[in-house]
């Protein structure tokens, strides 16, 4: 994070838990949950010749999302983690979204290149755990790519199964999803900042609809 501000991480859950997640997605989107996902600017313009996935909102208190529950507690506590570790920088968490599960049909699908929070409306991690397995990016394409702000690099970053993604939120790195040719599974959170939140506030300048939402972050248990 320090350096290009994209950490990944692989074999994050494990393959038991890992496999219960995409269960519960895949039941998602059999039972008609999820909607074409909208966007927060550009009103004006076709959301579909923007971003090409669909998207459901999950809590992850469902009886019927147990496992994505359990998912975003290891994530809540590896982002507590790296907070409490200086690698976060400023940041101070007090909150996040609920998950956001998305689904690139497989049709030739994207994301064209984009940053999530150009306007300060408080989030400064976005954390994306993968869900597919034995995937090819030649064949299947899909691939994320990242463009680390004052960096002549690019990430790329490949969704494969068990991997969780995170990386800042705001103009420092400008991504897409290039087109998918077969079905594609993600899991986004995206957390505060205390401090730019209440400036966000104070400014009207809140993400609207679910992205604007607020929820505790899971709290350890551990004694």
């Amino acid at each position: 994070m320090k350096f290009y501000g994209i950490c990944v991480k692989d074999n994050f859950l494990g393959p038991q838990l890992g496999d219960r997640v995409l269960e519960e997605v895949e039941v998602l989107n059999r039972s008609g949950k999820f909607r074409g996902g909208q966007l927060v600017s550009q009103k004006s313009i076709p959301s579909s010749s923007i971003r090409g996935d669909q998207i459901a909102w999950v809590e992850g208190r469902q009886s019927v999302c147990g496992s994505i529950g359990a998912l975003m507690a290891h994530i809540d506590e590896a982002v507590m983690y790296s907070a409490a570790n200086g690698q976060l920088g400023d940041c101070v968490i007090n909150g996040r979204t609920k998950a956001m599960v998305a689904c690139y049909p497989g049709n030739g699908a994207g994301y064209v290149r984009h940053v999530d929070n150009p306007n300060g409306d408080g989030r400064c991690i976005t954390c994306i755990y993968y869900l597919n397995k034995n995937w090819d990016v030649k064949k299947q394409g899909g691939l994320l790519q990242i463009y680390p702000e004052g960096k002549n690099v690019v990430a790329n970053i490949e969704p494969l199964f068990d991997r969780l993604l995170i990386f800042w939120s705001d103009r420092r790195n400008p991504h897409e999803v290039k087109p998918a040719y077969a079905t594609r599974y993600a899991i986004t959170v995206w957390y505060f900042d205390a401090k730019e939140r209440a400036e966000a506030k104070e400014k009207y300048r809140l993400a609207t609809g679910q992205k604007g939402v607020q929820v505790p972050v899971t709290q350890n248990s551990k004694t």
